[in-house]
């Protein structure tokens, strides 16, 4: 765990982990809780993922990662899908023109070449202004999968021969160069990893809640942080 100064002393723990990583789910059985279309949940968690985000940037959080739309989502309904899109296209377009102010660094992970080429546009451009920008690294997994990022990174390494080692592998994956999450959220009841970071969740603590991902606040974050900070982390010792 890194120590850092604490903005809130009387809210947050004296230690906070280095690397959150969060599924932001949930989103749909939230609008069908209040009779509406389920691109309004969407919308609902893309305002929320601003404000945690914010959150982390604002506590000294090094590292969050968050899962947006996975390998598998391409099977949802196509409007549903393009919604999901037009959605990410106005964040980007938002984050473009505050980005100066907000000094928020921003990676996007997974098979981002397949994306509609405007948002690709977008994403690189994003990624290369943040660049140089001090602060939480925020990465946001598109057309992501756990398994289809191991397999692209073993491919890497066969093709120039690379012996395979955990250190080398780890080189190849999407993550290179950031540390493991400690810490992986998963809003919505669902007890599960669908998929995320397989390889770098090994030994992250796993916190589940039932909330679903738009009504998830900086207070219910807060409080598992204080939980995360009470475990003892032995990696497979005693």
């Amino acid at each position: 765990m890194a120590f850092r100064k604490k903005r809130d002393p009387e809210s947050l723990p004296p230690a906070l982990p280095r690397h959150i990583a969060v599924i932001m789910d949930g989103n749909g059985r939230w609008a069908k809780a209040r009779g509406l279309p389920r691109m309004a949940g969407h919308a609902a968690g893309s305002e929320n993922f601003r404000k945690i985000a914010t959150f982390c940037k604002d506590i000294g959080l090094e590292y969050l990662t968050v899962y947006a739309f996975s390998t598998e989502n391409w099977s949802r309904p196509a409007e549903e899908v393009e919604g999901i899109f037009g959605l990410l296209r106005k964040y980007l377009d938002e984050s473009l023109e505050k980005m100066e102010r907000d000094r928020v660094r921003m990676r996007f992970l997974g098979g981002v070449s397949a994306l509609p080429e405007d948002i690709v546009s977008r994403i690189r451009q994003a990624e290369a202004l943040s660049k140089t920008f001090e602060g939480v690294l925020v990465s946001i997994c598109v057309n992501y999968g756990g398994r289809d990022e191991i397999v692209r990174a073993a491919h890497s390494l066969q093709q120039d021969g690379t012996p395979v080692t955990e250190e080398a592998l780890a080189s190849r994956l999407d993550t290179a160069g950031i540390p493991d999450p400690e810490l992986c959220i998963r809003p919505s009841g669902e007890m599960r990893l669908s998929n995320f970071l397989l390889w770098q969740l090994a030994y992250a603590e796993l916190f589940f809640t039932p909330t679903l991902w738009p009504d998830f606040t900086t207070g219910e974050l807060t409080r598992i942080l204080w939980e995360y900070q009470s475990r003892d982390r032995r990696f497979g010792g005693i």
